[in-house]
């Protein structure tokens, strides 16, 4: 009977020990169980920070990236502009050099200083914008009248115009062949009745427009010192806001050339209105002239009227007074701006405003006396625009 009873008192204690151990086992495996779920889920957390954060830096990479570009291309334009103001400043100043220099040579000679460069040592000039010349003659007194009637300021606001927004015009005409005629005499009382006339060392005459222009452009540069000079007909309509806000946006550019841009025949056979003499330097018959500007309106920078002052003395005069124009300019680094709308007749039909208007056919307004009102009153900006353009 003992031998039965001792092994199963020693079962039962094994039993015990087993369950102890058992039961530890269960506790340490279920905590593991419990525990792993929260551990994958701080990984999760973690990799999504790190996801996160990863994303902002990539973002605030490509907008630093972004700033940077725009801050390269920002600088890029800051340095064109200074190059483009820089140059013009150096242009400036060597046609200042170049006119000094003329001045002393030609005083050396003459013992004077001629009509170029006679604003130096002269008095003062006026500063101003724009200087706009109407090339008149002296049998065109409606023709100014209707000028003075429509786009003209007249009076006291021309003489405001001037002051405030540096935009002179004059109507510029030169001397009969006989003295003290009664031409002259006509015009000296027309000028003093309106004060806007600007009196040229120079016969009048058709044939003697490359002259004329010559030393209009010679007798502004010596009695203002502008930014551009401007020559006009005076059968043709001009916006002075649309002219100034057009001029204003080429200020940078050191020798500008602008105007509605053309190349026509050289017409070598006698007896026609345009015939040129000289027609053999341009080639064959048939050939054309070299790009130049329209003579109705024209626009020239500081740099190019002073280079004709200074040079008036040896520029050719071809026949017809845009060609000489255009051929002075030939050798020069000169930017040609072809501005279409110093040339709207269609636009005027269209009731659009431009800067200038005139009929191809007529090589001016036809029938400007009659015609120009009516222009003014279908294309004209209006009287404020010049007041509040800025420029």
């Amino acid at each position: 009977m003992k031998s039965r009873t001792t092994p199963e008192k020693v079962s039962a204690k094994w039993i015990l020990i087993l369950c102890i151990c058992s039961f530890s086992v269960g506790m340490l495996f279920t905590n593991r169980l419990w525990a792993s779920p929260e551990s994958s889920g701080q990984i999760i957390s973690k990799r999504r920070q790190e996801q996160e954060l990863q994303v902002l830096t990539e973002d605030c990479t490509k907008k630093q990236k972004g700033e940077e570009n725009k801050d390269v291309t920002g600088e890029v334009l800051k340095t064109h502009k200074a190059i483009q103001s820089l140059d013009k400043t150096i242009s400036t100043l060597q046609m200042e050099l170049a006119a000094t220099r003329s001045s002393q040579e030609m005083g050396s000679v003459n013992g004077s200083s001629g009509t170029s460069t006679s604003y130096h040592g002269g008095p003062p000039r006026k500063k101003a914008f724009v200087v706009i010349g109407i090339n008149t003659a002296f049998s065109s007194r409606k023709r100014r009248d209707s000028v003075r009637e429509t786009w003209m300021p007249q009076g006291e606001k021309l003489v405001k115009l001037e002051r405030e927004k540096g935009i002179v015009i004059r109507f510029m005409i030169g001397h009969s062949a006989t003295s003290n005629s009664i031409l002259d005499r006509a015009i000296d009382s027309e000028d003093a009745q309106h004060n806007d006339f600007i009196r040229l060392k120079h016969v009048e005459g058709y044939h003697e427009l490359s002259a004329k222009t010559k030393i209009f452009f010679s007798t502004a540069v010596a009695t203002w010192d502008a930014e551009y000079y401007v020559k006009v007909d005076d059968d043709v309509h001009v916006n002075l806001g649309m002219l100034a806000a057009t001029l204003a946006r080429h200020r940078s550019k050191p020798r500008v050339y602008m105007g509605c841009m053309k190349s026509g025949p050289v017409l070598y056979q006698k007896n026609v209105k345009y015939h040129e003499p000289e027609h053999w330097k341009f080639g064959e018959e048939g050939n054309k002239y070299f790009r130049h500007a329209t003579g109705q309106i024209y626009v020239l920078s500081k740099d190019l009227a002073t280079y004709i002052s200074i040079n008036q003395a040896i520029l050719h005069k071809y026949a017809n007074e845009d060609v000489s124009l255009g051929s002075w300019f030939i050798g020069l680094e000169v930017e040609h701006i072809d501005e279409r709308n110093m040339y709207c007749e269609w636009k005027a039909e269209a009731g659009n405003v431009c800067i200038a208007s005139f009929d191809w056919s007529c090589s001016g307004i036809c029938k400007s006396v009659e015609r120009i009102k009516d222009v003014h009153a279908r294309c004209g900006e209006g009287e404020a625009a010049v007041w509040n353009a800025l420029f």
